[in-house]
């Protein structure tokens, strides 16, 4: 059962705590990780269990502190976490306001790559409502960024929470492939369902980086040549840019809140969503920070008197 529901216009939390172990794919390390319930207005709190102070991280786009191949953000103190994209993309999709998030090491776990697993969870635990109404962040006018051939864009919508995504490559397993989806009226399971990749060629170089340590076929796509390395194949014909889209996804909701907004994206990932973030908040005239007061969603962002703008 598709358990998205924003209809009914209040902040939520997951029902009961949900327990994952496994890996970070670029770390290595084993790593538990526990979701447990929060009050309204908490938003999704990160807390190192295996550091005993100063161990709350929050993961807005402000405490980004490294976009390499993966989301890392750290607190005051310089305590990371890191490889959050999925589980936020997760939280992003299924309408999860509030949550703790509980880790033994540093990097949350991969688990099979994409956000498959925390869907599921968070399905069968169930969501709790509560009484207090949803803030989101509603784009006022565009704002756009290019670096060479990769280009990222906001521009305002009344009605919907959009992302186009496209990625071009040599490769001709995943090629170019671009896909467009409504973040609160399509089904998303195609979505969270889509996992991490890479090019066989370029495992050498993350070795280099001193990253992908805990990475292997059973929590990634690898492309060598012209063939799948995985056995199973690919989940959806556009699998690649539909992991990306989660990334994005993941990524956005580092605003604190969800937006109202369409986002075009060609040949992005981490730096140039949190690039976008960084620029969008520069300016308090790009968007508004709005209180939900109404019972539909998303006709009821044409509706303005159900609006009460609290920025």
């Amino acid at each position: 059962m598709y358990i998205l529901n924003v209809s009914i216009l209040t902040q939520k939390t997951i029902s009961e705590r949900i327990s994952y172990s496994g890996i970070g794919i670029h770390t290595g390390e084993k790593v538990n990780m526990n979701i447990l319930p929060a009050s309204p207005n908490t938003g999704i709190v990160f807390k190192r269990i295996d550091i005993k102070e100063n161990n709350l991280i929050y993961p807005l786009y402000h405490n980004v502190v490294d976009t390499t191949l993966c989301t890392t953000v750290a607190n005051d103190f310089g305590i990371k976490v890191s490889t959050i994209e999925h589980l936020m993309g997760a939280f992003y999709g299924i309408g999860i306001d509030n949550a703790i998030v509980e880790l033994d090491s540093q990097e949350a776990p991969i688990m099979d790559g994409s956000a498959k697993v925390f869907y599921e969870s968070i399905s069968k635990a169930g969501v709790k409502f509560s009484d207090q109404p949803i803030k989101i962040i509603k784009i006022n006018k565009e704002v756009k960024l290019k670096y060479n051939d990769k280009f990222i864009s906001i521009n305002k919508s009344n009605i919907t929470s959009d992302i186009e995504f496209e990625i071009k490559y040599k490769n001709n397993v995943i090629k170019n492939q671009k896909n467009k989806i409504n973040i609160f009226e399509d089904d998303l399971k195609v979505i969270f369902n889509s996992r991490t990749f890479c090019l066989y060629e370029d495992i050498e170089k993350l070795k280099k980086l001193n990253l992908g340590k805990g990475g292997n076929l059973d929590n990634a796509i690898v492309i060598k040549d012209n063939k799948i390395l995985n056995e199973s194949g690919l989940r959806n014909n556009l699998e690649f840019v539909n992991h990306k889209i989660l990334d994005c996804m993941g990524d956005l909701f580092l605003s604190g809140y969800k937006i109202i907004g369409s986002l075009k994206c060609s040949q992005g990932g981490h730096r140039l969503t949190h690039e976008l973030l960084k620029e969008l908040f520069k300016d308090q005239n790009n968007y508004s920070l709005i209180e939900i007061k109404g019972k539909q969603l998303p006709h009821i962002f044409t509706n303005y008197q159900n609006l009460k703008s609290i920025a």
